[in-house]
This record gives C-alpha cells, sequence and structure tokens, in this order.
C-alpha cells in the first residue's frame, strides 16, 4: 500500500497548551485507519489540522506527496479529503437530499452570475449534482428519506446523512469523528457496514471512534495519542495489550 495521507511532527500549542505534540501518523491508501485515545488527547485537533480549520504550530501535513498544510478548508475538499464531526452539523431546514447535494457543490464550478441568471451550464450542474447526491443517499440507504427534512431524522440517520454529505464531495480520503458516539447496538452495527462499504468503494477512511469494540474490530491500523503525543501505532492486537496504551485509559495507579 502506498502513503496517502501524511502528518510530520504536526504540533498545535493554544498559549502554555500543548493540544497536539510532534505526531507522525501515516495512513496507507485504502486503509481503514483508527485514532484513539483518552478525552483530551487531541485526536480532534489533530482533525482539524488536517482538514485545514487549524494551521499547526509546527509541522506538516502531506497529502499524495504534496504539503497542503496551509491550504483553507475548502481547498482541502478539493484536493480530496472529507469530514464528518465530532457533533453533528446539518442544514436542519433543508431535506436530506438537499444537505447532501451542499456536499457535492464543492466538485461544480458554476458563478455567482451563473447562479443568478440560471444560465445552462449551470442548470446541467445542478442535476448532476442531485443525481449524484441520490445515488449517495442510496449508498447509504437513506434513499426513503431524501425528502425529509434533516432535523426530522432520527439521531442515527443523522450521522449517516452527515456521512453521505462528505462522500458526495467525491473524497479520497474521509474522515469521521466519533462516527458511532451516541449510537445503539443496532445503529452502530449498519454504521460498521457503512465503513466498510466506503473502504470497498476505493476511499480512505480516517476515524476517531471511542468504542473499542469498533476500532478493534474495523481498523487495518491504529494510531493511540495521549496528552497530545503518539504513545503507539499498530494492529488492533499489538494495540489492545500495549501496556502504555492501558496505562493511558485506565490510570497506571489503577493497575498497581
Amino acid at each position: 500500500m502506498s502513503v496517502l495521507l501524511q502528518t510530520s511532527k504536526v504540533s498545535m500549542h493554544f498559549g502554555g497548551v500543548r493540544a497536539v505534540d510532534l505526531v507522525d501518523m501515516s495512513i496507507n491508501s485504502g486503509a481503514i485507519h483508527g485514532l484513539i485515545g483518552p478525552n483530551g488527547a487531541g485526536k480532534t485537533t489533530l482533525f482539524n489540522i488536517i482538514s485545514g480549520l487549524y494551521i499547526p504550530t509546527t509541522g506538516n501535513v502531506i497529502f499524495e506527496g504534496k504539503d497542503i498544510t496551509d491550504k483553507k478548508p475548502h481547498e482541502v475538499t478539493k484536493l480530496g479529503i472529507a469530514r464528518t464531526f465530532q457533533n453533528i452539523l446539518l442544514f436542519d431546514q433543508m431535506s436530506a437530499l438537499e444537505n447532501v447535494m451542499v456536499g457535492h457543490h464543492s466538485r461544480t464550478d458554476s458563478t455567482i452570475l451563473g447562479t443568478i441568471f440560471h444560465t445552462p451550464k449551470m442548470k446541467k450542474q445542478e442535476v448532476l449534482c442531485k443525481d449524484y447526491a441520490l445515488s449517495m443517499l442510496d449508498f447509504v440507504g437513506l434513499s426513503d428519506f431524501k425528502n425529509n427534512n434533516a432535523g426530522s431524522l432520527p439521531y442515527g440517520q443523522k450521522r449517516v446523512l452527515e456521512i453521505a454529505r462528505a462522500l458526495a464531495s467525491k473524497p479520497k480520503i474521509i474522515m469521521l469523528d466519533e462516527p458511532c458516539a451516541g449510537m445503539n447496538p443496532s445503529e452502530t452495527d449498519y454504521l460498521i457496514e457503512i465503513i466498510y462499504k466506503i473502504r470497498d468503494f476505493g476511499i480512505t477512511v480516517l476515524m476517531v471512534e471511542h468504542n473499542m469494540r469498533v476500532a478493534m474490530g474495523v481498523c487495518d491500523i491504529i494510531t493511540v495519542l495521549d496528552h497530545g503525543k503518539k504513545i503507539a501505532e499498530d494492529v488492533p492486537d499489538i494495540i489492545q495489550n500495549d501496556q502504555q496504551v492501558i496505562e493511558a485509559y485506565l490510570g497506571k495507579e489503577n493497575l498497581e
């Protein structure tokens, strides 16, 4: 496998707090790569750096061999990096279909004037955008709810809808920030199926997940952060028996 995305000595300081501290991480193309660690370990901060929301204090983000450290979020999306958020961020008063179409608009090139005057080019792109959004809703099993307002959907379907919107941007890698948070066991199992489908579709997955059953059962490789530092990176069988990882989660005093 080739390396698709990597961080090199990435740090993020907020005043005296080192939320991320010299983290090296490599994600192979076609992998499901897990990012785990206790609360406050720096996982979401690292996501924010990769997606362009933060410019790191030090270090570089490399995507397909190119430095994208200073790219803005919309530029990162166009390059092929999509993400979801720890807290669901949908347009509640828009339909499920309209939410997914928003994700695909990053792949259109209509101008402001084209949108105002409804030029033939703009109309054609809107048709293509709608068709692709419908295909993504079908991909995640939400096509029957395309006309429902996003805000009216059950919690689990909202999570899945956010993933469909991210997929509509045609990413090469999708970053899922705690996708199973708040889900019941059946919803979790369904989301696991979707994650496998995404991988089989040819899209690399980087996911933050606190559900250890999911992380250890789904991921090919797992990176572990603690207090902003990378403390381990390996296959799940080795990670779950790593003494330093166990101490990070349970506390050394609880192991003595």
